[in-house]
């Protein structure tokens, strides 16, 4: 643990960073992994779960968590599954 005070408000705050930055990127995969499989087993609720994937993945590249091409790339492939 750091004694400057500047340094332990810093490790606070990342430690607050990195939960909410882990709680995005875990639903983000959740929300895909759920539309990749309702697109695969032809689900009919595969079109809601798909723009709620699409939803999370442009979330998690507004914050930075993923590359923007990482997040067009993946949208493509489940929207190419879709059709």
């Amino acid at each position: 643990m750091p004694n400057i005070k500047g340094a332990i408000k810093r490790v606070k705050q990342s430690e607050a960073a990195n939960v909410q930055n882990s709680h995005v990127k875990a639903t983000m995969r959740t929300a895909v992994r759920k539309a990749d499989n309702a697109l695969v087993n032809k689900e009919e609720n595969a079109g809601e779960l798909l723009k709620s994937a699409v939803k999370h993945l442009d979330t998690a590249a507004r914050k930075g968590l993923i590359h923007k091409n990482t997040a067009a790339r993946q949208k493509a492939r489940l929207t190419k599954k879709a059709l």
